[in-house]
């Protein structure tokens, strides 16, 4: 017998539902077990009614619940809230949802300052008031990962997440399984390249030039890229972008890892722990900077990016 999945994105960019397309043939395998009463690319259940006639939220009950993306405005805190009530398990899919994503770089700043740079202040934009339509939902304070507002049973994170991963995990739960999770391994710990703990010496290079490298040859005879000078987050970044096949995908282009997968483990400190990997191959680290958006790019949610109070003014 089919199980009810009900599956939407709140703060989300839509690469998590594409993912979930693009699992290909295990999907086609799982959608017997599986009937979809709501997700966002293929089944527009409409949540206030065909002609939005309805004041309260309908979302329909099911055995698995799979969210997409944070909670950065009002009504996304409510109908994550209300998913939750209605669903047996919930599965946070993709890093957004997981730990805030990219736009959880927005907790270092006010919601009123964040307001004013994109009203007032971009060259690309008209200067206009904040919306006043109440038909506008309001910012929540900051950008919430999914399980800062609700019990999460399992997360899956990835910016966009491997098909492999949703397919394990929505199987776990249809074999009666209430957790899953991927090993604490390390990009690092599934990259090939040559390492020699040991660079050049100087400040951390950005992203905004090509790093060296022979085409022709093979990962394993490229050098590792934090020791060529260029900030790679592999050692802080949880592995498993490339799903079963192993070696991380930025790598297999040539360029450094982003950390999009986040930590390894909860209640790891990765702008601290990546610091040190930096300094411990001979780079300055505290040259770098934005260190604390950058070293944090996909991992704002929990606290990690705040508003720092003001310092005090010189003399």
């Amino acid at each position: 017998m089919a199980v009810n999945v009900f599956e939407d994105w709140l703060n989300a960019c839509s690469g998590c539902e594409i993912s979930i397309l693009n699992i290909g043939d295990p999907l086609v395998d799982l959608l017997p077990q599986l009937n979809f009463v709501h997700i966002t690319p293929l089944i527009d259940h409409k949540l206030h009614g065909q002609l939005g006639e309805k004041t309260d939220m309908d979302v329909p009950e099911s055995v698995v619940g799979i969210v997409t993306g944070g909670v950065r405005t009002e009504e996304q805190k409510h109908e994550l809230q209300e998913i939750r009530k209605k669903t047996k398990f919930l599965i946070a899919l993709g890093t957004c949802a997981c730990h805030g994503g990219v736009p959880a770089q927005a907790n270092m700043w006010k919601n009123e300052d964040v307001l004013e740079k994109v009203f007032r202040q971009c060259a690309s934009t008209e200067p206009s008031p904040d919306p006043q339509d109440p038909n506008v939902p309001k910012l929540t304070p900051t950008c919430a990962a999914v399980d800062e507002v609700v019990k999460v049973d399992i997360s899956v994170p990835g910016c966009p997440p491997h098909p492999d991963w949703i397919v394990e995990a929505i199987t776990a739960l249809l074999q009666g399984k209430t957790s899953w999770s991927l090993p604490e391994r390390s990009v690092c710990d599934t990259c090939p390249v040559i390492r020699e703990k040991k660079s050049g010496g100087g400040p951390v290079k950005r992203w905004l030039e090509n790093m060296p490298f022979n085409p022709e040859e093979g990962l394993e005879k490229m050098r590792c890229i934090n020791e060529v000078g260029y900030l790679c987050q592999g050692p802080v970044t949880l592995a498993g972008c490339a799903g079963k096949t192993g070696v991380p995908r930025c790598i297999q282009g040539r360029t450094p890892c982003r950390g999009c997968f986040g930590p390894i483990r909860k209640g790891a400190q990765p702008m601290v722990e990546m610091m040190g990997a930096l300094s411990s191959v001979g780079l300055d680290a505290k040259a770098m900077l934005d260190r604390r958006a950058m070293l944090n790019r996909y991992i704002g949610g929990h606290g990690v990016l705040k508003v720092l109070p003001a310092r005090p003014a010189t003399k």
